[in-house]
């Protein structure tokens, strides 16, 4: 059962969507060493102390669906049937973000981060950090019975599924081929057995 948020919580997250739609734009417009956030604060009608509460750097302002992102992906290792395996809800979830970044509405967005060193090393660490805590959560799995290595291999090679897929002509076709290569890995790395 989901549990509908509170007016208050409805507005903080209104503020923060307007904000980030608000840089995102400016971002587009500008180019985003051109924009300062004194200016995404003034356009978004906000007060710079509001901006950081909401966003801890100018290059988070970009990725806004970071921490949802992130708990998607722990979700799709914790969240699944006691029967459904890892590595298919993994493909599923990867397939869905895929998707979504993939879509024509983004390619604006990407080209901006492709084309901007502090967004491209910002994305780079936050796959490391969604990584990790994808890892976290397969090793927390007392089922799996692998290695904290496979966990962190496995939950590496989930993520960059995801880069290399959003950079492919066919993106769900290289998920696919991708996570048949994560499958072998896994089943490779079998459950851990004592001596």
């Amino acid at each position: 059962m989901t549990v509908e948020p509170g007016r208050r919580e409805r507005k903080k997250a209104a503020t923060r969507q307007k904000i980030a739609g608000t840089a995102l734009r400016l971002f587009l417009e500008r180019g985003y060493d051109a924009v300062g956030i004194r200016e995404v604060a003034a356009e978004a009608d906000v007060a710079v102390t509001t901006l950081f509460a909401h966003f801890a750097s100018k290059e988070a302002l970009v990725f806004e669906q970071d921490a949802e992102f992130e708990q998607r992906l722990v979700r799709a290792a914790t969240g699944r049937a006691p029967d459904e395996p890892l590595v298919p809800a993994l493909r599923h979830e990867i397939r869905a973000l895929v998707r979504h970044c993939t879509a024509e509405s983004a390619a604006p967005v990407w080209q901006l981060i492709d084309t901007t060193p502090a967004l491209r090393q910002y994305e780079e660490s936050m796959r490391l950090r969604h990584a990790e805590s994808l890892a976290a959560a397969i090793a927390a799995d007392p089922g799996q019975g692998r290695t904290t290595t496979a966990c962190r291999t496995i939950a590496r090679f989930a993520i960059d599924a995801f880069a290399l897929a959003r950079e492919a002509a066919d993106p769900e076709a290289a998920v696919d081929e991708v996570f048949r290569m994560i499958e072998a890995a896994w089943e490779v790395s079998g459950p851990s057995r004592p001596a």
